[in-house]
């Protein structure tokens, strides 16, 4: 029979929307589902349940009711929902389809468990970034760009004689719909001078050309000119013109002899007398580096170097609407397809919802370019490149349409305006359908799958999520609740890994796994309905969950001075004037799109660096699809107090590595620590490895299966490659020869199998590796293994790990800490470790700004700077500063009542 500490409380009431004016701790629950742990056929039975650190788990989880899985980070609960639960769904899937299908299941894994009964199929809703392609959009993503072209080729307006174009004619990615000129990416790019060579005042030996490459290879580059006859030691503005365009744009590559070291008076002499050549070298201009580079390299950080010299402007053809002009001159409601396209989904559904009424002269009345519209066009075309002064497109009313045109145009958008309105409801509204997909948080893109299979009409399915309220405001979560609620009554179970409290409380059913991470985890603690863990003393949730009381409240610190923005602006913001107190933690809060990471992560970092004369941050999309990255750039300037602040150090939750070869160990330097270690032993010695046999990205020890990898990447043909345990090595990496040396016992890759926790253990008596792994497991990654690949790490992860690998640098005071949501996926009491290494920071004498949704931390913080009170247009002001008890008193602020939650438990 099921576990169940207690019987479940019927709930009926529906939820209601949160305003500034309503306590959300007054706004009912959405129904539960009344659960009958006698009524066995609606569970899934798991019987002996051990993938990764499970313990031989055996739980009853109710079907048809919203799940959570509950626990500190690394205890088991995504091993149990996505390790068991959806790997077993997937593997039936497997052998259902295709018997090449079924020759691929043990290459791909099977959970180790012994049974599971009455499970349905499953979909997997987890977090992850977007598509590295610049070409997927949030329109492609949700399909609602298909519903637009179509819109555009049977209901769109026409110039005279003009034949009709096809749905496909209205794609920037397809051949037909590109514009010929920019190949459908919106921008041409070039390589200038001023690109090349920023600064005209140094000589080519001072590095005046600047997009050469570094090191040898660009000393060998001045070497060549030197041997050609060309002055290296005259500032490069005093150049002849001649000479200047020769170096930058010639296409030859002349092979000339080299003589490494020699001034350019004895390279003179040596071609006189005919000396031997220290080496043959062969000439490149620059503009031909920096074009093949780009074009050639497998190197993603030499694209992103070379990108910075290629300059970015708007095509002059499309107007960086990317489609070819017979498309661009068809119109509905007034707009071309680039210019509906652009504006933000609230917007969006506000243009088309006459049209969807069968009001087509309201809406032919309202199809001119308003404020809002014109507002998004200039934020779409400064992004691209251009300039914010530029025209905005003709309006042309939409004129009668024929009968059929309208049946077609009403059928159409009443579609779009019902998707829409579900992004709606999930917070989304302020996207817009060109919004780039790898410029969205997990989180967005979570919630945008979720749209979608909230539209599919499915019933009968599993759906397993992980974290969705990652990255939202408490506002937002209460759209998402409801949303689930809806996937809920249509005949579908949830089962959602989650750390939120309020989507604990609101549940039907708890599965609290622990009671820590790691090898001191995987136990199911409890599995009933929420208010039975209540009992559970073992449980870290129980603790957060039913607290009595929120925790003493310290006085807030007092600023030691203040940096002053001005004229900021950047996406929603507008000329906005901001203040951050230095040498206090300040949390920035907002509801989803309200402009607080363009403010702090995008707005605040860029111009600080500009300050420091540092490189500018690498663009948000980070497309590795053959088109160079124009990174934009905010404006404003600082108007005070940057002279209190001598570094800045942006944590942010970029990955540590794009593939498996890259993890833990490496990124944070302790893994060279360790190679000595194995390389000092009698056996290695006497062997004659050194430090480097013990590395996984050399040859000579590592495994030539999967070069050191430890997995190989299977293709599956009709699904995404998945990667698989190596079949030589088994996961180990490193040939048997580098296996048989040991360090107390240990292989070296053992020591990558082992946690955080483990490690700190292990290595207790060698500070150089202990210190690194003590910040980390203070931090609440124990659970981590030293091996872990990048590629399984999420966001909130990586960006812990920068943190801890920053920490472990003295700390010298007047630094300032950025970070954006460093929260995201962790449990409450992870929460508190990672609070109190960020108030050891400020302590210190450093200035900490983090973008946060958690009311607790907010509640913390000494300074709160509220952005909003929307998202997107409604967005991009501060409506409320101050401390945490001033700023809950706000009335315009949409968190306010959250926090006020905080101060009043």
């Amino acid at each position: 029979m099921p576990e169940s500490h207690t019987r479940t409380q019927t709930k009926s009431k529906t939820q209601s929307k949160t305003s500034p004016d309503i306590d959300p701790a007054d706004t009912p629950h959405p129904g539960r589902t009344d659960i009958d742990p006698a009524d066995t056929h609606r569970f899934v039975r798991v019987r002996g349940a051990r993938e990764h650190n499970l313990r031989d788990v055996d739980v009853d989880i109710p079907r048809d009711a919203l799940v959570v899985f509950s626990g500190v980070s690394g205890s088991g609960k995504s091993s149990l929902a996505f390790g068991t639960l959806y790997a077993e769904a997937q593997r039936r899937y497997f052998e259902s389809v295709a018997p090449y299908a079924r020759r691929l299941i043990d290459q791909v894994g099977v959970p180790d468990v012994d049974t599971i009964d009455g499970l349905p199929p499953a979909v997997a809703l987890q977090q992850q970034r977007g598509t590295p392609s610049v070409r997927s959009s949030v329109g492609s993503v949700t399909t609602l760009s298909s519903l637009v072209r179509m819109l555009y080729s049977r209901a769109g307006t026409y110039p005279a004689k003009q034949p009709m174009l096809y749905a496909e004619d209205f794609s920037p990615n397809t051949a037909q719909g590109a514009c010929p000129n920019c190949h459908g990416l919106g921008r041409v790019y070039e390589v200038t001078e001023a690109s090349m060579v920023p600064d005209d005042s140094l000589t080519i030996r001072e590095r005046a050309i600047a997009a050469w490459p570094p090191a040898w290879h660009g000393q060998n580059l001045r070497d060549i000119l030197v041997t050609l006859g060309y002055d290296v030691d005259t500032p490069w503005r005093d150049l002849p013109r001649k000479d200047r365009d020769w170096i930058l744009f010639t296409d030859e590559q002349p092979t000339v002899p080299v003589y490494a070291g020699f001034s350019p008076a004895e390279t003179k002499a040596a071609l006189r007398r005919k000396m031997e050549p220290s080496y043959q070298g062969t000439f490149t201009g620059v503009r031909k580096y920096v074009l093949q580079t780009f074009a050639t390299t497998q190197s993603a950080l030499m694209k992103k170097r070379v990108s910075r010299y290629m300059v970015g402007s708007l095509c002059p053809v499309c107007d960086g609407k990317r489609l070819k002009r017979e498309a661009l001159s068809v119109t509905f409601a007034g707009l071309d397809i680039g210019d509906l396209s652009a504006l933000s989904m609230d917007r969006l559904a506000d243009v088309l919802a006459p049209f969807a009424q069968g009001r087509f002269e309201d809406g032919a009345e309202a199809a001119v370019l308003d404020r809002a519209t014109a507002k998004a066009d200039t934020a779409r075309r400064v992004a691209a490149g251009g300039s914010a002064h530029q025209a905005a497109p003709d309006v042309r009313r939409t004129p009668n349409l024929s009968e059929e045109k309208r049946l077609a145009a009403q059928r159409i958008t009443q579609d779009l305006v019902s998707r829409v309105a579900t992004l709606q409801a999930l917070g989304l509204g302020y996207l817009s359908l060109e919004r780039s997909t790898p410029t969205l948080s997990p989180g967005e893109l979570q919630r945008l799958r979720l749209a979608t299979q909230i539209r599919s009409n499915l019933f009968g399915v599993v759906y397993v999520l992980d974290e969705p309220s990652a990255g939202l405001h408490p506002a937002d979560g209460e759209a998402l609740i409801q949303s689930l609620a809806q996937l809920k009554a249509a005949g579908n179970s949830l089962f959602v890994v989650e750390h939120d409290l309020d989507m604990m409380r609101r549940a039907d059913w708890l599965v609290d796994v622990g009671p820590e991470a790691g090898e001191r985890g995987g136990h199911v603690l409890y599995s009933g309905p929420p208010e039975g863990l209540r009992k559970v003393a073992e449980s870290t949730t129980a603790k957060y969950l039913f607290a009595e009381a929120a925790p003493v409240r310290r006085t807030p610190r007092t600023p030691t001075a203040w940096l002053e923005l001005r004229g900021v602006t950047r996406n929603n913001l507008d000329g906005l004037d901001a203040k951050f107190p230095l040498g206090v933690l300040t949390a920035v809060t907002g509801v989803s799109g309200s402009g607080k990471s363009s403010l702090v992560s995008q707005a605040l970092v860029d111009l600080v660096q500009d300050h420091f004369g540092e490189d500018a941050p690498a663009p948000e999309d980070e497309s590795d699809d053959g088109e160079p990255q124009v990174i934009a750039r905010s404006g404003g300037h600082i108007h005070a107090g940057i002279e209190h602040i001598k570094r800045l150090v942006r944590v942010d939750q970029k990955p540590i590595g794009r593939t498996p070869r890259s993890n833990l160990a490496t990124y944070t330097g302790l893994f060279d620590h360790v190679r000595k270690l194995f390389a000092a032993t009698p056996q290695a010695r006497k062997k004659k490895f050194d430090a480097g046999r013990f590395s996984f990205n050399v040859a000579k020890g590592r495994c030539e299966t999967c070069e050191g990898e430890g997995f190989v990447s299977v293709e599956l043909l009709f699904m995404p490659s998945v990667y698989a345990p190596c079949p030589t090595c088994h996961g180990a990496r490193y040939n048997a020869d580098t296996l048989a040396i040991t360090w107390h016992d240990k292989t070296i890759a053992d020591v990558l199998g082992m946690t955080v926790e483990e490690a700190v253990d292990f290595f207790a008596d060698e500070s150089a590796v202990a210190r690194p792994l003590t910040l980390l497991r203070a931090i609440g990654l124990g659970y981590l293994r030293l091996g872990q690949p990048a590629t399984e790490l999420s966001g909130g992860e990586a960006q812990r790990i920068k943190l801890a690998t920053e920490l472990q640098r003295a700390q010298r005071g007047d630094a300032l800490y950025v970070l954006d949501e460093p929260t995201t996926g962790l449990h409450p009491s992870d929460v508190d470790k990672l609070m109190a290494q960020l108030n050891g920071l400020v302590d210190a004498g450093n200035t900490v700004i983090v973008v946060e949704h958690e009311m607790r931390v907010v509640a913390d913080a000494d300074w709160v700077i509220d952005v909003g009170p929307a998202a997107g247009e409604g967005g991009g002001r501060i409506v409320a500063a101050g401390t945490p008890q001033e700023v809950c008193q706000a009335k315009d602020s949409k968190t306010a009542p959250y926090l006020r939650r905080q101060f009043e438990a």
